[in-house]
C-alpha cells in the first residue's frame, strides 16, 4: 500500500512539473478538467450501483442522451474527459456526472456498477480491468476502426487482444468494423449501426433568418480550411456566410481573418456573442453549443474536418436533420459510416469545390436513410 502510495505521488510529480502539463492547466478548455482528472477536485465517485456511461466529448455525450432515456429502472451514471462533455452531460436529466480520472486513481475511485459501457475508442485498460475485478459487466459501444488507424491498432494488436479479453461484449458501427474488432481480439461482436442515428435534435434558440437570403454554414472548420474554402466559393450578393470554427481557441484568429476578408470583400460583419441579431452579411459563431441552431437556419452547409487531410471529417447527421444541401470535403475516414446513413451529400475534391458551389443550387437536398436499432442496445445494457 505504501509503495503505492509512494508511486501515485512520484506520477503526480513528475505531471505537475512538466512544461505542458502547465502550458495546458492555463488553456480555458482544461481549466476544470485538469484538476478533476489529475487531483480529483470536485471529482468525488460516482455512488454505488446502476448504469455507468463513460463518452470523451460533447459530441458521444450528446449521442447517449437517447440511450438514457429509454433507461427507466436504473439509476445512470456519466463520466467524461472533456470540459465540453462534461458541460453536455449536466444538461440530461437525473443523471451523475465526474470527469474520468487519470489511470492510477481508477482502482481507488471506481465503485461497483451493474454494466459500465465504454464509448468508440476509449479503451483505457485500467478501465475494464478494474471494472470486471468489480464484477461489472463491460460493453464497448459504438465501437469503429478507420482504414487510416487500422494499421497501427493492427501491428499493436496483441495488447487489444488483452484489453479486449476483458470486455464483455462489443458493438460495431459496421461490417467492416466487426471485421476489424474481431480480429483484434474482440468476442461477442454485433453490428448496432450507429447511435448517433437515434438522435431526434432539439434547438435551444431560434435565430431569425433575414429575408430573402441564402445562409451558408462552414461547419467544424479546421485551421487553414476558413482560407481554402472562401478562395475557392463565389459568394452571391443575398448570400449570408456563418462560420463554425470547431476549437474555441481559433476563435481570434478566425475573427481576424474574417475581419479582413469583409474588409476587402465589403461585407457588414458580426460576432454572435456581441450581436445575436443575424443581420451581417457574415457572422462568426464564437460560442460554443450552437451549431444545431445554426443548422436550422441553413441552406447549404459545407463541412469542415475534411478538406485537409488528417481530420477525418465531422458528423454529417446533423446537418441532414434539416434537409440542408450538404457540401464535404473527400477526407472522412471517421465518419464513413455516417456518411452511408445520408443520401445527397456532394463529396469533392478541394479544387473542385469552385465548381460545386457554383451549381449547388442543382443539388438535391439531404435526407437521412439508415438508422441503428436502439433496442438490442437497451436489452444487452439492462440484461432484458
Amino acid at each position: 500500500m505504501i509503495a503505492t502510495l509512494y508511486y501515485i505521488v512520484a506520477m503526480l510529480l513528475y505531471i505537475v512539473a512538466s512544461p505542458f502539463f502547465i502550458y495546458l492547466r492555463f488553456k480555458p478548455k482544461y481549466k476544470d478538467s485538469l484538476p478533476a482528472r489529475f487531483f480529483l477536485k470536485s471529482n468525488s465517485s460516482f455512488t454505488q450501483g446502476g448504469v455507468w456511461f463513460h463518452a470523451c466529448s460533447l459530441g458521444e455525450v450528446r449521442s447517449l442522451k437517447p440511450l438514457i432515456e429509454n433507461i427507466t429502472t436504473e439509476h445512470v451514471h456519466i463520466s467524461v474527459i472533456t470540459q465540453t462533455g462534461f458541460h453536455e452531460a449536466g444538461k440530461i436529466k437525473n443523471v451523475e456526472v465526474r470527469y474520468l480520472p487519470f489511470e492510477i486513481f481508477l482502482p481507488f475511485w471506481i465503485r461497483e456498477a451493474k454494466v459500465l459501457v465504454v464509448m468508440e475508442a476509449e479503451l483505457w485498460p485500467l478501465l475494464f480491468i478494474v471494472a470486471k475485478a468489480k464484477g461489472m459487466k463491460t460493453i464497448l459501444m459504438n465501437a469503429r476502426i478507420s482504414d487510416k488507424s487500422y494499421a497501427s491498432y493492427h501491428r499493436f494488436r496483441f495488447i487489444y487482444r488483452w484489453i479486449f479479453s476483458y470486455i464483455d461484449v462489443v458493438f460495431a458501427q459496421s461490417e467492416g468494423d466487426k471485421e476489424r474488432l474481431v480480429d483484434l481480439g474482440a468476442q461477442r461482436v454485433h453490428i448496432s449501426g450507429n447511435i448517433k442515428t437515434f438522435q431526434q435534435l432539439s434547438l435551444s434558440r431560434h435565430y431569425p433568418k433575414r429575408p430573402g437570403t441564402r445562409v451558408i454554414v462552414l461547419a467544424s472548420t479546421h485551421e487553414k480550411e476558413e482560407e481554402l474554402i472562401l478562395e475557392k466559393i463565389k459568394l452571391h450578393a443575398n448570400d449570408q456566410l456563418i462560420v463554425v470554427p470547431r476549437h474555441p481557441e481559433r476563435f481570434k484568429k478566425v475573427n481576424d481573418f474574417l475581419q479582413e476578408f469583409c474588409i476587402n470583400h465589403q461585407r457588414t460583419y458580426a460576432r454572435i456573442q456581441q450581436d445575436d441579431t443575424m443581420q451581417a452579411d457574415i457572422i462568426l459563431c464564437d460560442t460554443m453549443g450552437e451549431l444545431v441552431n445554426v443548422y436550422a437556419i441553413a441552406d447549404i452547409v459545407i463541412l469542415g474536418g475534411s478538406f485537409i487531410d488528417g481530420i477525418g471529417g465531422h458528423n454529417p447527421l446533423e446537418p441532414a436533420f434539416f434537409g440542408v444541401k450538404i457540401i464535404s470535403g473527400k477526407y472522412i475516414f471517421n465518419q464513413k459510416v455516417l456518411f452511408n446513413c445520408i443520401e445527397n451529400i456532394e463529396i469533392c475534391e478541394e479544387e473542385n469545390l469552385r465548381n460545386v458551389f457554383e451549381k449547388v443550387d442543382t443539388l438535391k437536398n439531404s435526407m437521412i436513410i439508415n438508422s441503428g436499432q436502439i433496442e438490442p442496445l437497451i436489452q444487452e445494457i439492462l440484461g432484458t
